[in-house]
């Protein structure tokens, strides 16, 4: 993968439009660093030793699964088959990957170079096709002894209802957000401004942890909006080869057409546009970065994620007035805090339904910490540690030292 970077993060462009440097600097960079990660596991996943009686002797080893079925999204290709690939492998299964129908080139180069690292045949096995058939496939398999999903929470039902079907399959699940990332008073607003711009247009805003909603204190609310109008403003939409490029376009026409329609749904429903709501250019699948204000709670643009370089922001009085509001979603994937009071950073990360909470930066994540969801965000643990249980059975063994009945 290192030696072929620059080819898989043009291959990243090609299939899903994203900027060329921020593929190289950060796909690229995070799925190297997952798998050299989880390859440095595999040989320190043990069980415990449980100390029953003096006439028994108890432990516990964790087996692989067997065989597990992966389908992975189009946001992020390469390194969604990174984090699927390496803790399955670190903990000794077989597998079934099935990349997006939209992007699978970056999967398929894989398949050769997986091949000239000298993986055993079988090991590791690509399968291509639409999510109707092929997904399905995998989620529906009785060979398939375990099912992790990256996608939506539609499909995420979708998924569980077809391992319940069939062999009861393990299921994980890393599914949709809606995330709310709150601005106190006291926070640093240049920091705050820069870390909402990249948590909301990071990807052209097609991230499950982007932070679509914002919520700032009233203290600081004509400020915050007035600078972060500047910061998306600056962002320049172009070819996502150009070196100047912030933002290419969104994945395809179906999804273009779903973010205009949450768009189109937002002006209708009464909520002002601040800044763009319209299409870049005259073809292609470019959005302007947009920024509503003066919504209801009840909208579609506040309660449902859009996939897109679009935000809300919302001001509020106090800590329970945003706290109320921030949990009031289906979703709990992701949170972000801002404030100079660490105190009331942590206390608040805390009182929020997420599974990540971020003070003072968001939508950022490393390779050994876990990521996934609250509610319908998902079932089980990215990343770390904690993705490695996704991966194994584990088997208690007791031994009888001598005692008698």
């Amino acid at each position: 993968m290192e030696q072929h970077s620059d080819e898989l993060a043009a291959l990243e462009v090609l299939d899903n439009g994203k900027t060329f440097k921020w593929a190289k600097a950060f796909d690229l960079d995070l799925s190297i660093g997952t798998i050299r990660y989880y390859a440095g596991w595999a040989d320190k996943i043990h069980g415990q030793v449980i100390e029953t009686h003096e006439g028994k002797l108890s432990y516990t080893r964790h087996e692989p699964i067997g065989v597990v079925g992966q389908i992975i999204p189009w946001n992020f290709p390469l390194l969604m088959m990174a984090w699927k690939l390496g803790p399955a492998l670190a903990t000794g299964n077989c597998i079934v990957l099935k990349p997006s129908e939209f992007t699978p080139l970056t999967a398929l180069r894989m398949c050769s170079l997986i091949n000239e690292a000298g993986f055993p045949p079988g090991v590791i096995n690509v399968v291509t096709g639409y999510g109707e058939t092929a997904g399905r496939a995998v989620s529906e398999h009785m060979g398939i002894d375990k099912v992790a999903f990256t996608g939506s929470t539609l499909v995420g039902r979708k998924v569980m209802e077809a391992a319940a079907r069939s062999n009861l399959k393990n299921v994980t699940l890393e599914l949709g957000g809606k995330s709310p990332n709150i601005i106190f008073n006291d926070a640093d607003l240049d920091l705050a401004i820069n870390w909402s711009a990249h948590g909301i247009y990071f990807n052209h805003g097609q991230c499950c942890c982007a932070g679509s909603r914002i919520f700032v204190q009233s203290g600081i609310y004509d400020e915050f909006l007035k600078r972060f109008t500047a910061k998306s403003q600056s962002i320049k939409l172009g070819d996502p080869f150009g070196s100047d490029s912030h933002q290419g376009p969104q994945i395809s026409q179906i999804q273009f057409d779903r973010i205009m329609g949450y768009i189109n749904s937002g002006k209708e429903q009464g909520a002002k546009v601040h800044i763009g709501g319209e299409r870049h250019g005259s073809e292609g699948y470019w959005i302007q970065p947009t920024i509503f204000t003066d919504t209801r709670p009840d909208m579609r643009i506040v309660q449902e994620e859009i996939f897109g370089p679009v935000c809300v922001i919302i001001k509020f009085e106090d800590e329970d007035d945003v706290l109320r509001q921030a949990n009031d979603t289906l979703y709990g994937l992701a949170a972000a805090v801002f404030t100079n009071d660490i105190t009331r950073g942590i206390q608040f990360a805390h009182k929020l339904h997420a599974g990540t909470a971020w003070i003072n930066c968001t939508n950022s994540v490393h390779t050994n910490v876990p990521f996934g969801g609250f509610k319908q965000s998902g079932i089980g643990r990215e990343q770390g540690e904690y993705a490695l249980s996704n991966y194994t059975n584990v088997k208690a063994v007791q031994i009888n030292l001598g005692m008698r009945i």
